[in-house]
């Protein structure tokens, strides 16, 4: 690890040989090396997400500063702390600043649309993470890095129905109501459900990220429902707090399924407590951020043809015993 940090930290050709060490044909990746190469000069960028309270916040400022390091780039951060004031209040502090780039995670939409603005008509490359700052026809963010949160929804609310043969109760806990991502994840939820009419839907109260409003909300849910087939969260912390209160209740029958495959949560997975959770890359994300700001910067790199598209999808797999060691190797590696 020390060794690949060092080779990296080195310059473009460095980058190369070390994808080339990854099993990417040489030649290949001297090309990738030379157009992602590292700044000459160290570049200043600023950035934000919903609140380092959220294990994949967390995660992904460990991804962007390490990123960073790699490309010449000082992170500076501006914590959302979870709540839409706190962060507007961050980002006005930012806007007031100059950075080469800035990429941004809103707690909620169009939260945050008259700083950004400031940002871009200053000529910052602003990079949207994981969540509409906006709508994109109405802001023009740099890019935007997010996962198909429709899919992530689906995809655990199947592996959940699956296992429930198709019928039962089941509960959805959602995130903040303005986050698109929650909203995504919402109506990957239902596109399911709605399928299966021997399946009845209790609950599906936001809880806001907030791990203890879980545990007040599903201690509530508890004593109401005297059964419960399957629970989908959100996000892991979410599933994993309110595991916390099933056990206390003695009511681990509960299958559960989360977003994010968080350590946490892949740990979770393997041992039963969850039945499956689905990767929201919060490294490629956060790194892409980074690759991106030092592009359009240091290489001039535009939003559009030729250039970075608008809008970039960046899905991970839906993870379950069989495949959280290699999730694991990867996350450890600020890889997805």
């Amino acid at each position: 690890m020390a060794k690949r940090r060092s080779i990296l930290q080195g310059s473009a050709a460095g980058l190369a040989a070390a994808l080339a060490g990854f099993g990417i044909n040489p030649a290949l990746a001297q090309e990738m090396g030379k157009v992602a190469g590292r700044s000459d000069k160290p570049l200043k960028a600023a950035f934000s997400n919903a609140g380092l309270q959220a294990t994949w916040c967390a995660q992904g400022k460990q991804a962007a500063e390490y990123w960073g390091k790699l490309f010449n780039v000082e992170v500076t951060w501006f914590d959302g702390e979870l709540a839409a004031q706190k962060q507007r209040a961050a980002i006005d502090n930012m806007a007031s600043q100059k950075w080469d780039f800035a990429a941004i995670q809103a707690f909620g939409i169009g939260t945050l649309t008259a700083p950004v603005n400031k940002m871009i008509d200053a000529g910052i490359p602003v990079i949207d993470m994981d969540t509409l700052i906006a709508p994109l026809d109405g802001i023009n963010v740099h890019s935007f890095l997010a996962p198909d949160n429709e899919f992530m929804g689906s995809s655990v609310t199947q592996a959940l129905v699956d296992a429930i043969n198709g019928e039962g109760t089941m509960i959805m806990t959602q995130g903040a109501l303005g986050h698109t991502g929650a909203q995504g994840r919402a109506r990957g939820f239902e596109s399911v459900v709605k399928k299966f009419p021997k399946i009845q839907v209790l609950d599906t109260q936001p809880a806001d990220w907030d791990v203890t409003k879980v545990a007040r909300i599903w201690e509530t849910l508890l004593t109401k429902y005297p059964k419960i087939s399957a629970a989908y969260f959100h996000n892991d912390d979410m599933a994993l707090a309110a595991y916390n209160v099933m056990k206390a209740h003695n009511r681990t029958e509960i299958l559960i399924g989360g977003c994010d495959a968080m350590p946490p949560a892949l740990a979770a997975v393997t041992d039963g407590r969850m039945h499956a959770t689905v990767r929201n890359p919060s490294c490629r994300i956060h790194g892409g951020a980074i690759v991106a700001g030092v592009a359009a910067v240091v290489a001039g790199e535009k939003t559009g043809q030729g250039g970075i598209p608008k809008n970039i999808i960046t899905d991970g797999p839906v993870v379950t015993k069989a495949n959280a060691p290699g999730m694991m190797w990867m996350e450890t590696h600020f890889l997805i």
